[in-house]
Formats: structure tokens, sequence, C-alpha cells
């Protein structure tokens, strides 16, 4: 017969393991959920979260409240959530630069893949490459043509070094065989004033910043970044319909959490999250600010990652691309 001793110890480590059991499954969370963005308030993953984190308060009958977090393009705010509460009572939209592309370019205080699971993807939008409107380049082909003339003297802007818009510049120098020049810029804003004022050739700007100039005959629209058109500007050409049918490039938020919240929270997390982004009215508002919903298993985001990570590191291993 066993020791009193360790019959109470087996008991003690039975009900520390149903507690903990029980305590996993609890969901919603008791407490306010925390949606975490990593950039500031009125851009694409903030509009993102806000429209998604109203419907998924509704569903769940718990508040979620979006809480923006910017620095350092989105990675410090990863590094939060990654080290931070595991009770599934906080969320992450994450974006493409921490998640597939920083790990490359610097040092980081987590790993993407180690340290924070995936949920769902959440949303992906596109670039559009826009030139002046007095430019001389009307199309895609006038834009490669003109860079093969003369090598290097066309410009491009993008929001940084590493961003999305300059390694999607970069991608389609390597796709076309040219040579145009990199000029970043500390944000979107000063690289489209820069571009409407013609000191800078081009830029792979997001469409809810170039779109209003678009439409006021500013700036001319050559080429969309994604394989498939965008409705709000049905009349522009994708990349890969002019020729280079291999180019589709988006940028795109998704949802992650801390990798050592239990199993049961990331799924009903995925279940809930994903019952949100096929709601018809949801996705009707997204789709207006030029954001597409890509609901999808936690699996599909994991493979989605690790394909964008094995793109964008040879971009940035081929091209000796840095942060600085």
């Amino acid at each position: 017969m066993k020791p009193f001793s360790q019959i109470i110890f087996a008991i003690f480590s039975i009900s520390i393991m149903l507690f903990g059991s029980a305590q996993a499954q609890d969901f919603p969370p008791k407490k306010t959920v925390t949606m975490y963005v990593g950039f500031a308030a009125g851009g694409g993953a903030d509009t993102s979260a806000r429209i998604i984190a109203k419907k998924l308060g509704e569903n769940i009958g718990q508040t979620v409240v979006v809480e923006n977090r910017p620095g350092a393009g989105g990675n410090i705010v990863h590094g939060t959530v990654a080290t931070g509460p595991n009770d599934g009572s906080v969320i992450l939209l994450g974006s493409i630069g921490p998640l597939s592309i920083a790990p490359y370019l610097m040092k980081l205080n987590y790993d993407p893949v180690k340290d924070l699971a995936p949920l769902t993807m959440g949303v992906a939008f596109p670039n559009i490459l826009v030139v002046p409107s007095d430019s001389s380049i009307k199309s895609l082909k006038d834009f490669v043509d003109q860079a093969k003339k003369d090598p290097g003297k066309i410009t491009y802007a993008s929001t940084g070094n590493g961003s999305a818009s300059h390694l999607q510049g970069e991608l389609f120098n390597s796709l076309a065989g040219i040579d145009t020049t990199h000029v970043p810029y500390k944000g979107g804003s000063p690289a489209l004033v820069d571009v409407l004022g013609g000191r800078v050739n081009s830029y792979y700007s997001t469409i809810s910043s170039a779109q209003p100039h678009i439409k006021s005959g500013k700036l001319r629209a050559i080429a969309v970044t994604s394989s498939r058109r965008v409705p709000a500007l049905s009349d522009v050409p994708t990349i890969a319909e002019s020729g280079y049918p291999s180019f589709d490039s988006s940028n795109w938020y998704a949802f992650v959490a801390s990798a050592k919240t239990p199993e049961p929270i990331l799924e009903r997390w995925n279940q809930e999250i994903v019952k949100v982004l096929k709601d018809k009215e949801v996705a009707q508002v997204l789709n207006e600010h030029g954001l597409f919903p890509l609901p999808g298993s936690r699996d599909d985001l994991k493979n989605y990652m690790a394909k964008e990570s094995r793109v964008w590191s040879k971009i940035i291993k081929d091209k000796n691309i840095t942060n600085d």
C-alpha cells in the first residue's frame, strides 16, 4: 500500500491538472480582451482592428479593446505580446514586417515562429505603383522600358528600408531585370509628398493613401501589386497581367497570440475571428477600405508566414538589404 503522503500528493496533482484544464477551457476570458495593434490610430492596421473588434466583442459577449502600441515598425508590441499574458485575454493583429521580414533585418527580443502562435490570417491589401500625373510613364511597359534605357535613373519611394514597399520594388526589379533606385522615407506621408512634388519618380503606395490623389488627377496609377484587381480602382491592371504573371505581393495583417496560450483557447480564437471575417457586413466594410478578409486555419497562417519568409529573406540576402 502507498504511503499516505504519496496518496495526498497524487490527489493534489490530479486536482491541479483538472483545475488547469478547466481554466484552459475558459472562453471568453473573464476579463476585458485587449487587441493590440503595432501602429498608430487611423492607418490600415488600426482600421482593420476596430472593425473586427467591434463584431468580435458582440459575438463573444465580452469587451474587446483595441490598443495602439506604435514603434519600431510594430516590432515592440510583437515582443510585448510574445512575453505577455497567456490566458487568452491578449491577442495581436500582427503584420508582415515583424512576422516575416524583421527577423532577417535585425535582432529581435522574440521569435515570431516560437513565441507567437498563429490564430488566422486577418486581411490583405495590395500596394499600387503610382507616378506623378505629368510623368512620361503611362504604363508598366513604359516604366520598364525607361528603367532599361537608363539604369538607376528612375527612383522609387518607400516607407523605409526593409518595408513592404521597399521589398516589393526590389522584387519587381529582380523579376523585370531592371535597376531602379530606392529612396527610403520615414513613413508614407513624406514619401507621398515627394512623389506628388515630382522629387521622386514613383512609389509603391498603399491604395488608401494614393486613391484620393489618383481621383483628383495628381497621381497616375500604373499597376496593382496583388494578383487580382482592386474593385475601387478596377481599371488599373495588376503587375501580373501586365506581363509578369508570377508577381503577387500584398501587405497583410494576421492574428497571433502568445505561444504559451493553451491550445483550446487558441482554437476558440481561431473559430471566433474566422466567424467575424466571414460576416458579410464586416467583409463589405473592410472592402470599402481596400482591405480583403482572408479567414483560414491556424496551419494556413503558419504555412503562409513561412512562405513569405522564404520570399523576403531571399530578396534581403540577394540585394544585401539592411534596416539602416
